[in-house]
């Protein structure tokens, strides 16, 4: 069958056809992806507005841990990740909360354009940022990284265990959440908007913590590297971070290299300007990807030999040594040559 979709060189007219079908049936929410609901949409600071989400038929959603995020395949075919920011004991729905980036790449003007009624395909959910098992947790947001650290702070709560959050933002009114955090932790939580207070010494507060401790960033770039240097100042902490949007990645060297799918022994070259899950969808089409950007992890394969060059924002910043899973829509391979369980 395969041979009749691909020739030396590129796909015949019917390999493009069937690879056309699969990039319909994603966008159009077929396949893995559920077919939801936006039940309410509320406006929760100034441009974020939260969406509640729920099946067409009531029934139950899958369950989630606090840092899962879920993809929405919006009625463009647009795919973007959002943070599950409510109360994973509710099976109803799903609440995500959208700032509106007018200077960004559509999907978040698209959602806030919606009506409730309107129905969106999901995907997930899916947890690369799960609470780490830690003495303390440190949790440092900016502006809407706070998503993911609602419901983690709760359940911290609700364990007894001891947390803190320092939370940067341009102004109360615009800091999603910002209130109610306060209100309801008002000893564990620091609102730091910028209008107001000067920007937090990191190095202070992470040198604070006590060795052991977990420390969560989510936000922008300048606030994860800030982060990343407080943390790399104080060892013994443990480092975990959630991005919006893809490292870049443009100044690394990328060589030619080969791919072995284990299942059929079909061996793929991978061309130094050619990303590894676009030359393996070459033979396997259906290869299930979201992003291609190296942030939601839905591309995941198992490494059976060979050593990945990582370059995706899904590994923590200490499990970028794993040899068993690589990310093919970034990620690279350290040699000439990897085994995927394909």
């Amino acid at each position: 069958m395969l041979l009749s979709l691909y020739k030396p060189g590129g796909r015949t007219p019917l390999g493009r056809r069937a690879i056309e079908r699969t990039r319909r049936a994603r966008t159009e929410g077929a396949g893995s992806a559920e077919i939801a609901v936006v039940a309410e949409m509320t406006d929760i600071a100034d441009g974020v507005r939260e969406l509640r989400l729920r099946t067409v038929d009531g029934a139950e959603l899958p369950a989630w841990e606090p840092g899962a995020h879920v993809d929405l395949v919006l009625p463009s075919g647009l795919v973007r990740q959002y943070s599950l920011c409510g109360d994973p004991a509710d099976r109803t729905s799903y609440r995500v909360a959208v700032l509106r980036e007018d200077a960004g790449r559509g999907g978040s003007v698209e959602i806030h354009g919606l009506e409730p009624g309107a129905r969106i395909g999901l995907r997930g959910p899916r947890n690369h940022f799960p609470l780490a098992t830690a003495a303390q947790h440190l949790f440092i947001a900016g502006g809407i990284g706070i998503a993911p650290f609602v419901p983690m702070v709760r359940e911290l709560a609700a364990r007894g265990e001891d947390w803190r959050l320092v939370y940067r933002g341009a102004s109360i009114e615009s800091m999603a959440y910002a209130r109610e955090l306060a209100a309801d932790f008002p000893a564990d939580v620091e609102l730091v908007p910028a209008d107001a207070r000067p920007r937090p010494d990191l190095a202070a507060l992470v040198a604070e913590t006590a060795p052991g401790s977990a420390v969560y960033c989510c936000g922008p770039d300048s606030l994860i590297e800030a982060t990343e240097r407080a943390v790399a100042a104080a060892p013994g902490r443990t480092l975990r971070l959630e991005r919006f949007t893809a490292t870049d990645r443009s100044d690394l060297e990328s060589r030619a290299f080969e791919v072995e799918l284990s299942r059929t022994g079909q061996v793929v070259e991978v061309a130094e300007n050619q990303t590894m899950l676009a030359a393996i969808q070459q033979v396997e089409p259906a290869l299930d990807m979201s992003c291609e950007d190296g942030v939601c992890g839905s591309c995941v394969l198992r490494v059976l030999e060979g050593t990945p060059d990582h370059r995706d924002d899904v590994l923590q910043p200490d499990e970028r040594t794993r040899t068993d899973v690589i990310y093919p829509c970034v990620s690279r391979v350290v040699g000439d040559r990897v085994v995927v369980d394909l």
